[in-house]
This record gives structure tokens, C-alpha cells and sequence, in this order.
């Protein structure tokens, strides 16, 4: 069965460590009949949330940004990539905005299958432990029956492109073709 599969790709760098293992994701993913599109969220214009609670009963967000079409993709996607260098311990500031930015339409942001991909530095992969739970909050604790398939950890990469010499790149491919 074709899925539509959506990657969001939080690197702030394109072609930075996580944004290849997006790529990886995806060349396997279309070569397993997938329909896969990568949104790169430092292309997009996506302002911060300001809790003004209009979208609460509009479900609809008052600013004029990319926000609105990406959530009409999200909603239309089977498979969803969250992906995101990490920074401090956490997510970057790029993939929270937009996660925060859901709120008009997260109740339809249902029945998918969940992909994370995180690159860091550090070489643990339990450092990385509190940025997988925020993503969780997000999708375990928010959205309607959205299941986890699989983490891909790409540590121990600092510099751009490093990501290529670690199981991860392989890792990313693979979680692609088996979506």
C-alpha cells in the first residue's frame, strides 16, 4: 500500500546532520512506492504561537503564515518524520514552534505512524532521553492514537556531514523502506 509520507526536517542548516538522515529517510521510503515530501522548516515562515485561544473554536489560526498548509499536510499524511538536531538536551526552537503551532487542527492529527530522528553530538544515546519525551508529549499525550515505529539516534556527530559515518545514516534508510 502507497503511504503519504511527510518529513519535517527542523535542521536550521540544509544538508546538516539531521536533515541527511532526513534525505536517507526518504530515498528509502520512495523506493519502497512511497509518495514521501520533505518540508524543510527554515524555508518556512511559521511565527510563534501567541495564545490568543481564537483557534480554540475557529480551528483556525489568525496569522498569515505557512502554518495553515502544513497542517493541511499533516492531516493528510499516513507517516510523519519529526526530526531535529539537538540542542542542550532538547529539540530545537524551530521544530517547537511548529509543533506549538498545531493547536488550531492537532485533533485531527490522528491514526499516524511516527518517525523521530535526532542528531547530536554527544555519543549517548540516554543523554537524548528528554528530547524523545517532549516529542512524546506531543504525539502519545495530544494526538489520537499515534504510534511510535522507531527512533533513529544519530549521535556522535558534530560537524556537518558527519552523520555519514555512523550507523544512523544506514539506520534511516532502512526505517524509510519499512514504513
Amino acid at each position: 500500500m502507497t503511504k503519504n509520507v511527510l518529513i519535517i526536517s527542523a535542521s536550521p542548516r540544509l544538508g546538516g546532520n539531521s536533515d541527511l538522515l532526513c534525505d536517507q529517510f526518504a530515498k528509502g521510503a520512495q523506493e519502497a512506492g512511497h509518495r514521501v515530501e520533505k518540508i524543510s522548516l527554515c524555508k518556512q515562515k511559521i511565527n510563534y504561537c501567541t495564545g490568543c485561544g481564537v483557534c480554540n473554536s475557529t480551528h483556525r489560526c489568525v496569522q498569515k503564515d505557512d502554518m495553515a498548509a502544513l497542517l493541511d499536510k499533516l492531516v493528510e499524511a499516513d507517516v510523519i518524520v519529526l526530526a531535529t538536531p539537538v540542542y542542550f538536551y532538547s529539540m530545537d526552537g524551530q521544530l517547537k514552534t511548529f509543533i506549538d503551532r498545531t493547536v488550531p487542527r492537532y485533533m485531527e492529527i490522528s491514526n499516524k505512524d511516527f518517525y523521530f530522528i535526532l542528531a547530536a553530538a554527544d555519543t549517548q544515546k540516554k543523554n537524548l532521553a528528554r528530547t524523545v519525551e517532549a516529542l512524546r508529549g506531543f504525539t502519545e499525550d495530544c494526538l489520537d492514537n499515534a504510534r511510535e515505529k522507531a527512533i533513529i539516534y544519530g549521535t556522535g556527530a558534530w560537524q556537518k556531514g558527519e552523520i555519514k559515518d555512523t550507523p544512523a545514516f544506514a539506520e534511516a534508510y532502512q526505517a524509510g523502506k519499512r514504513c
